[in-house]
């Protein structure tokens, strides 16, 4: 069974990058054809999809984001790690990795609260 946990920093200051990483166990983040993405969930707010990286190494990032968004991965710790910069507190949020794309994931991590704050 897939497993993902995120980890990372619980506070970043405004104009700070967010950095988080997402660790993956029972199945190879290369593995044909699956997808990894990050989402996260404002308070009072729906899921939003931030972005994901393909099996391939290919990114793709939703538009409102992409300017201050990056995904990267490191295959030889099966781990993926989100990026995002110049964060203002609009950007606090619960933080979820998962294995799936924008439109269907099917295993998530069990997320992580992160506070834009001074």
């Amino acid at each position: 069974q897939v497993q993902l946990q995120e980890s990372g920093p619980g506070l970043v200051k405004p104009s700070q990058t967010l950095s988080l990483t997402c660790t993956v166990s029972g199945g190879s983040i290369t593995t044909h054809y699956y997808y990894w993405s990050w989402i996260r969930q404002p308070p009072g707010k729906g899921l939003e999809w931030i972005g994901y990286i393909a099996y391939s190494g290919s990114t793709a990032y939703s538009p409102s984001l992409k300017s201050r968004t990056s995904i990267s991965r490191d295959t030889s710790k099966n781990q993926f790690t989100l990026q995002l910069s110049t964060v203002t507190p609009e950007d606090t949020a619960v933080y979820y990795c998962a294995r799936g794309d924008h439109y269907y994931s099917d295993y998530f991590g069990q997320g992580t609260q992160v506070t834009v704050s001074s």
